[in-house]
């Protein structure tokens, strides 16, 4: 009993630690499918893209796609404000030529 409790302590305590490390996913690959060269290059493009970048992969590919986000959402703002622009200045006109008819 005390085994156990001692295991799900330290699991609990370390548990913080793991998330941040690189080697964290390629140990995952390697217990579960065996194969060395997938790890491999798991870890070492982690590293190459921490290196370049500063973050983690999972940061980096999480900033990338808010961009990504950010730039297709104030594509369909501008969108809708040219459309709503065109949709008055048509009202406009319409109006005008309607009471230019009747003079």
């Amino acid at each position: 009993m005390k085994k156990i409790l001692v295991f799900i302590v330290s699991g609990l305590i370390l548990s913080g630690c793991a998330q941040s490390t690189a080697m964290l996913g390629p140990a995952i690959t390697l217990a579960s499918s065996g194969n060395v060269s997938q790890a491999g290059l798991t870890f070492f493009t982690n590293k190459a893209v921490e290196k370049e970048t500063g973050m983690d992969t999972v940061s980096f590919v999480t900033n990338k796609i808010e961009k990504q986000n950010s730039k297709n959402r104030l594509k369909r703002d501008f969108k809708k404000l040219v459309q709503n622009n065109f949709e008055k200045t048509r009202e406009i006109l319409i109006l005008q030529d309607q009471s230019n008819t009747f003079k």
